[in-house]
Parts: C-alpha cells; sequence; structure tokens
C-alpha cells in the first residue's frame, strides 16, 4: 500500500516539474522510475504532454514503456511522433513486441512504420504477419543466441557478450549447423562453468523440446506449463530454427486463453478489448446471441412440465419443489463441467482418461446425492408439512438429479473436446440448460412411480 502511494506522490511531483517546463529535472526524475510506472503516469496525460515525457527517456527505457503501453496509448504516441522518432522506436523493440503491435495498428499507421523500416526488416515483418493467428509462429521472436557446434566456449563468449544486449535471453542459447537446423542447446551456467576451449557440441543437450511454427498457442503454453522451460524453440517443417517464444510471451497467451474461457464459460462471445473500451452497442451484440439460445432451449423445460400438467395437478405440493431441484441439478453439473474443463486445460485430464473422470464423478455424485437426498427429505418433512411420499419424490429426485448432473457435466466437455470443440463452451449456462430439462423428466417419472399418479 506504502509503495502505491509512493508512486501517486512522485506522480504529483512529475506534473509540477512538467507545468513548470522543468524538463532536466523531470528527466532526472523519470530515468530512477521503473518502466512500468513511467507508462502508468504517460495514460494519465494528453498526447502532447505525453510525447514530451516519453522523448525524455533513454531508448532502452523508450522501447521498454512502448512495449508496456496499451495499444490504444501505442497509437496515441506514434500519431504524435515525427518519422524519424517512430523509426527509432520501431528498431528499439524486440521483435515479437513489434509483431504484436502491428497486428493491432491500423493500416495507415502499419504503412507509417514499414516506410520508416529497412528492406530486410520489412520482409521479416511480412512473413510473421503471414503466420496464422494464434499459433507458436506468430508469438514468437527471432532475438535468440545462436550458435554453431564447432565452436569454442571462448568464441561463444564472445558472441554472446558482442550482441547480448539486443537478445531477449542469453541463458539459453541455440546450436545449429549451416542451414539453421536446430541441432541441440546449451546453457550459459554450463559455458561460463567449463574449460573456454571445449566445443560447443562437447557440451549441448540433443534432446530438444520444440514447437512448429504452425502449433496452437494453446499447445505451446501446456509445454510450458508442463516443463517449466523459460524459453522453447519454434522450427519449420524441416526442423530449421526460426524463433523462440519466451515464457512472458507465454503467460500473455495463457491469460487471454484464461479470459476467452471465461467469456465462453458465462455465455458471452469473446472480447478481445478490455471491458472499459468496448462499447454498450458491442457488448449487448456479443450476448445477444447466446441469451437467444438460452432462452430458446429453456423452452424444452416448459415444454417438459406442460406435458405433465396432470401429474402437477393431481399433487399441488410437487411444483414447488422444481427450483430447488433444477437449481440442485445446474449446480452440480457446473461444478463437474468446471473441474474438468480446469484438468483439460492444465493437462491433468486427457480424452483417453475419460473412463477413470465417469467413475470418479460417479462415486462422487453417490457421496454428494445421499447427503443432499437426505438433507432434502428433511427439509420436506419439517420446513414444508408435505405428505411423506411427496418427500421421498423429492429425495429420490434429488438423488438422480445429482448423479444425472455429475454425469452430463462431466462428459460434456470430454466429448466437446473429442469433436475438435471448445471445452468452455459446454460450461455453466449451457450444462444448466440441459440438466434442467433432464432433471424435470427424472422428478415427474419418479412422482409417477412413487406416489402411482
Amino acid at each position: 500500500m506504502q509503495q502505491g502511494f509512493d508512486v501517486l506522490e512522485k506522480f504529483k511531483y512529475f506534473n509540477e516539474y512538467l507545468k513548470n517546463k522543468d524538463y532536466l529535472r523531470l528527466s532526472d526524475e523519470i530515468r530512477r522510475t521503473n518502466p512500468v510506472d513511467i507508462k502508468d503516469y504517460m495514460q494519465t496525460l494528453d498526447l502532447s504532454q505525453a510525447v514530451i515525457v516519453f522523448r525524455l527517456l533513454t531508448k532502452d527505457d523508450a522501447a521498454e514503456v512502448f512495449a508496456e503501453l496499451d495499444r490504444e496509448d501505442q497509437q496515441r504516441l506514434l500519431e504524435g511522433f515525427s518519422d524519424i522518432e517512430v523509426s527509432t522506436v520501431v528498431n528499439e523493440l524486440y521483435f515479437d513486441d513489434m509483431i504484436d503491435m502491428l497486428e493491432e495498428m491500423p493500416a495507415t499507421l502499419v504503412k507509417r512504420i514499414l516506410k520508416n523500416s529497412d528492406a530486410d526488416e520489412r520482409r521479416r515483418i511480412n512473413m510473421f504477419l503471414k503466420f496464422p493467428e494464434d499459433s507458436a509462429g506468430s508469438i514468437m521472436t527471432t532475438e535468440y543466441i545462436e550458435l554453431k557446434p564447432d565452436m569454442t566456449v571462448k568464441e561463444a563468449l564472445k558472441i554472446i557478450k558482442e550482441t547480448g544486449m539486443d537478445k531477449v535471453t542469453v541463458y539459453t542459447c541455440y546450436v545449429t549447423n549451416e542451414t539453421k537446423v536446430l541441432l541441440g542447446y546449451v546453457s550459459l551456467r554450463v559455458m561460463v562453468t567449463s574449460d573456454v576451449d571445449i566445443k560447443i557440441k562437447d557440451l549441448m543437450y540433443e534432446d530438444v523440446i520444440m514447437v512448429n511454427t504452425h502449433d496452437d498457442q494453446e499447445d505451446v503454453a501446456a509445454i510450458f506449463r508442463k516443463y517449466g522451460f523459460t524459453a522453447l524453440p519454434v522450427v519449420d517443417n524441416e526442423l530449421r530454427l526460426t524463433g523462440i517464444i519466451t515464457v512472458d510471451d507465454i503467460m500473455e497467451v495463457m491469460e487471454m486463453e484464461a479470459t476467452e474461457d471465461f467469456h465462453k464459460m458465462a455465455a458471452l462471445n469473446p472480447e478481445e478489448d478490455s471491458y472499459m473500451d468496448t462499447s454498450v452497442l458491442h457488448l449487448a451484440k456479443n450476448r445477444i446471441p447466446w441469451l437467444l439460445f438460452l432462452m430458446i432451449s429453456a423452452a424444452f423445460s416448459s415444454t417438459i412440465i406442460q406435458s405433465h400438467q396432470m401429474v402437477i395437478q393431481s399433487v399441488i405440493a410437487l411444483n414447488m419443489f422444481i427450483p430447488m431441484i433444477t437449481d440442485s441439478g445446474g449446480n452440480a453439473g457446473s461444478q463437474a463441467s468446471t473441474l474438468v474443463i480446469r484438468g483439460m486445460a492444465t493437462g491433468d485430464i486427457k480424452l483417453t482418461d475419460w473412463i477413470k473422470v465417469l467413475l470418479k464423478e460417479l462415486k462422487v455424485s453417490l457421496l454428494v446425492g445421499s447427503v443432499m437426498c437426505f438433507v432434502a427429505f428433511l427439509k420436506c418433512i419439517l420446513f414444508d408439512n408435505v405428505e411423506i411420499l411427496v418427500a421421498i419424490t423429492v429425495a429420490f429426485t434429488i438423488f438422480f438429479t445429482i448423479m444425472l448432473s455429475k454425469m452430463i457435466g462431466s462428459m460434456l466437455p470430454i466429448l466437446a473436446k473429442k469433436l475438435k470443440f471448445d471445452p468452455a463452451i459446454m460450461a455453466s449456462p449451457l450444462i444448466t440448460t440441459m440438466v434442467d430439462s433432464a432433471a424435470l423428466i427424472v422428478y415427474f417419472k419418479v412422482a409417477t412411480l412413487i406416489l402411482g399418479i
């Protein structure tokens, strides 16, 4: 808390220096400030003030601050820059950050950036922009240390010293042959603790875990989670090293995928923009299709109730327990689906584990259903003052509904994955709608049997 207060106090001083045009003092203070805090400060300024502050930064800080800014703020700054400043900023960015920026920018700004890039840079940019969206190639960077197997440790360390400042990581170096085929990797720690005359091929690890440029970024994230890598090499179909993906980039992917799943689990079309930056019309447009689908789906429940009017009219008390039964079933199904979707996302549950999942949920549902069945029976007798046969009907319905809901909630996400759909679409709202219909069918069948209607 104290740290946040100090930052706000610092911003007040920055504003004073800016107001008084004391740029020398402002520059001195800003250079001793964390780039993330500078980014936060610049977002509070108008365009002309933000450009002034940005021009006071060192080249390294400027690139880091620019990469931290939201796409809208990046665009705002670029529009206030001269062509020379655009070229300077873009050239200082890591290549993956530049690609991320270009993918979000309007065409006019992209043309301006490309105009201020050299021919080789333009060729690389155009190659990266052609990779499929959400693929490993679209999030990789080309700033990595590349070594040859016949180099000595001394030669390798010299290369790292000369080029390391322009690379996203120097801790893992990749070994390739003359045609750039990936042969292995060697860590900086191994090199600095080895004799300087040893060949790199004698130190490198040949068992390399790699991904293809066209692999889905979710699969890449799963590899990072499994092995705890800080960087992962990306190769083409001929196993030539094309780039690397670093842990900070994959963390952004994980956050984006998690947000997308949350949207789907809440029956929303995924949003790319933040909530505050999304228009009311756009939010409504993305919510209406799902709500209409769920509303129409819920009509099945009404149809089931209507087709069993004779049962309800015979025992009016049955009507009062419908919300409790359907809600219990929906909640039980959502619990199971959430855990299974989470397990599939982390790699803990695979498609081949469906029998294990089914058996485990069956055991869980027996325990949970038994407890809820007993409590429902006591509630009906002690608080609702209904006949014992009605109480037994409700209790048994709860038991079978919980079992059925757990089965549906656990199996639908796996089925969706098997059919190449996103398991998140089988989450709470959709499962709840399906379970409601199933619970009502169970309810009226049990009532018919026990009450003899």
